[in-house]
């Protein structure tokens, strides 16, 4: 471990650049080979030298999930930007502005009622919005099934009130639920094959649909064929987490992110280490607790990243984290983690646990590690 690591204060982000650039690389090449464009998800890392690196990879345009990192990729240079949350009439204005400024901001909807807000409002100020059609591919969360008549209702008022209907989009969350690459696979083509068909139900309708956008980080690198897809938002593929290790898409050397923590005391007949990475650190996300391995609050490794099997930050309260070991015999805690040893702990959800810090120390191969800064709030 780097003299510069031990001096950091812990809790600490840390990014393994060389595995983040693999993991980059990696989507990168399986979108190009399956000839769609990629839109990274800004939601994971929030970071601009990140967000560098996978445009730099080829990566065109980018996915966000609030107002807020829009306007953080645009002021940086990224002009086209996809809203992937549903739109409400507050927010408009917001758009508007980033539109009047420049940004190719394109927006979703999947309602009658959200589509006439977008274009009564359009339509006051002069403007024609660019938006998406939400589409539910897997009955997770949001978006219109093909066969809802609101699906042609929607694209018809759209452009009948002169907006661009740029296309459809889904999100097959549904994916996280899965660990075997045969389900994976069957979940990247019903994602595929869902949104194609609402697509094809629009240009049936003589309306136009020219974009079809899909993604998330298991269909994205499960998907045998996506025919008929422009697109493929994918997000956490950038650091991975457990729950995509539970899931299958990743091993634990692609795991770039995890919190540097230092141990601050024992309880030796409980078998517990005491450590500066609460909840608050962690934060509360047990994504894999539902999973066939539940990892608790996180998997706990040496301080130079190595996996110590058995080893689980069990319990987390707001700044104390308690690790366990399995089996407990035979280890001396006191003797082999001391007060003021570190220890580092991967996270169940990356995005939860980036979502903690107002900035990542980032880990070259050579030792140095440089501190990037990270977009909070909304």
């Amino acid at each position: 471990m780097s003299a510069t690591l031990l001096a950091l204060d812990t809790p600490a982000a840390l990014i393994d650049m060389a595995r983040m650039h693999r993991n980059i690389v990696r989507m990168q090449l399986r979108m190009d080979s399956l000839e769609v464009r990629l839109r990274p998800h800004v939601k994971t890392s929030k970071c601009l030298p990140v967000l560098r690196a996978q445009i730099a990879a080829g990566a065109a345009g980018v996915t966000v999930s609030t107002l807020k990192e829009a306007e953080y990729c645009f002021a940086d240079g990224v002009a086209d930007v996809l809203y992937a949350v549903a739109m409400t009439p507050g927010k408009l204005l917001q758009v508007l502005t980033l539109r009047r400024k420049g940004c190719r901001l394109s927006i979703i909807t999947d309602s009658v009622a959200g589509a006439q807000a977008i274009v009564a409002f359009g339509q006051q100020h002069d403007e024609c919005f660019e938006v998406w059609i939400e589409i539910d591919s897997d009955g997770h969360r949001s978006g219109l099934k093909v066969e809802d008549p609101a699906l042609l209702q929607v694209a018809q008022v759209l452009c009948a009130g002169s907006m661009q209907l740029v296309g459809v989009m889904t999100h097959a969350g549904s994916s996280y639920e899965l660990d075997n690459l045969q389900a994976l696979q069957a979940m990247a083509e019903q994602e595929r094959a869902t949104c194609v068909a609402a697509a094809q139900t629009i240009r049936a309708a003589g309306l136009p649909c020219p974009q079809v956008s899909v993604g998330s980080t298991p269909t994205a690198l499960s998907a045998l064929s996506l025919e008929g897809v422009t697109e493929v938002r994918a997000g956490v593929y950038v650091f991975f987490d457990l729950v995509m290790h539970n899931i299958g898409v990743c091993q634990p050397e692609d795991l770039a992110l995890s919190v540097l923590t230092t141990v601050i005391g024992h309880q030796v007949e409980k078998g517990w280490l005491l450590t500066d990475s609460g909840w608050m650190a962690m934060s509360r996300d047990r994504g894999t607790q539902k999973q066939h391995r539940d990892f608790a609050y996180g998997q706990v490794c040496t301080a130079d990243g190595n996996w110590i099997e058995g080893a689980l930050l069990s319990g987390a309260n707001q700044e104390h984290g308690i690790i366990t070991f399995e089996p407990e015999q035979g280890r001396d805690l006191v003797a082999q983690f001391p007060i003021g040893s570190r220890l580092r702990i991967l996270p169940n959800h990356a995005c939860a646990t980036g979502a903690q810090f107002p900035h990542y120390h980032a880990c070259d191969i050579d030792g140095g590690v440089h501190t990037w800064s990270r977009l909070h709030g909304w």
